[in-house]
């Protein structure tokens, strides 16, 4: 198993509250250098504040051995030109350190946020993903782009707009999903899968497993699983509890909802999602019992994180994306030691 871990580096999850820290620009080389000097496989950087690929575009040049992926930026709020280009710079900058991690996101936040028309998801990330494909091969081999689908129809080339070939042209595409026809399409098109917290251990192995049996060799499962951990009990309890907020969220959403329907938890799933509605916040967190939340979370002490990360997940995934706040050299080694044993999970 390999770890990874998300800018910024120890950032908490703050269940359903506003975080308390926004991304500091002006930490992201440090942050970057002491990811690389822990260890970690791959450091990614989101799409929420700030453009991923530019905070990415910062954090390579203060490194020189680590991945730096996007998990993930958002396909359809771009034509696939613009992310094509964007991450054949990024490959340039970070000398082939580049991983592209494409999210669909959802139907109201593409026309409703970017403005965007919206298509069936899943067929429109394959076409989506070929063509990106398709754009990057034409600059490799200086040929006429030749690409036709349901959604794209792209046969323009102009010498003055096409980057030259790269030392590095196989960037791996990573996509994300929960549902199985999503998996299933990742497993066509991409390198690997990026699957969002709700994926249980259960579900992988019940659902995902099944939608991806056609992978080809090298194709990589990745995990952001809820974690809730602690140097000390006390501690723990809090984040166990702030793990649950974000899990009543996830359970409200529709989307995520075939997830907690394996469980047989469509009653909760609706009446999550009527709470959200009300904006009952505060009473969401009541709705998830221990058997559920111990389902979907990670609960563990730094000690036994990566043990408890092992008995759960391995064999069935390649990649955890994993972190704890580092306030001072203590965590510091204790991280370094999370990371270290998860490396070494098989």
């Amino acid at each position: 198993m390999k770890a990874e871990t998300l800018l910024p580096l120890g950032k908490l999850d703050p269940g359903l509250r506003s975080p308390d820290d926004s991304l500091n620009l002006n930490e992201v080389a440090i942050d970057a250098a002491t990811t690389e000097s822990l260890g970690y496989q791959t450091l990614l950087m989101e799409e929420t504040k700030d453009d991923p690929f530019q905070v990415l575009t910062m954090a390579a040049l203060a490194t020189g051995r680590v991945n730096i992926g996007t998990s993930v930026a958002i396909a359809f709020a771009r034509s696939p030109f613009v992310i094509a280009q964007a991450a054949w710079t990024l490959q340039k900058i970070s000398n082939g350190r580049f991983e592209l991690g494409l999210g669909s996101q959802v139907r109201g936040h593409i026309m409703r946020r970017y403005g965007m028309d919206w298509h069936a998801a899943g067929p429109w990330m394959r076409d989506y993903v070929m063509a990106v494909r398709a754009i990057w091969h034409s600059w490799q081999t200086q040929s006429k782009l030749e690409f036709e689908s349901d959604h794209y129809q792209l046969n323009l080339t102009v010498p003055l707009f096409t980057p030259e070939p790269i030392d590095q042209p196989n960037i791996p595409i990573h996509v994300a999903a929960v549902n199985p026809y999503m998996c299933r399409v990742a497993t066509e098109v991409a390198d690997g899968l990026r699957l969002h917290p709700v994926c249980s251990p259960r579900y992988i192995r019940e659902v995902v497993n099944p939608a991806i049996a056609a992978r080809k060799t090298g194709f990589e499962i990745c995990l952001k699983p809820l974690i809730a951990t602690s140097r000390d009990e006390e501690t723990l309890l809090q984040r166990r509890e702030i793990a649950r907020q974000r899990l009543a969220f996830y359970c409200s959403t529709p989307a995520y909802g075939r997830a907690f329907h394996l469980y047989g938890l469509e009653d909760l799933c609706t009446e999550l999602a009527a709470a959200s509605k009300n904006q009952a916040w505060d009473q969401m967190a009541l709705m998830i019992d221990d058997d559920v939340l111990d389902e979907f979370v990670v609960v563990a002490l730094y000690d036994d994180l990566a043990g408890t990360i092992a008995q759960r997940y391995a064999g069935l995934i390649d990649r955890i994306e994993v972190s704890i706040p580092i306030v001072d050299e203590a965590d510091r080694e204790s991280l370094g030691q999370i990371v270290k044993d998860i490396n070494a999970i098989t």
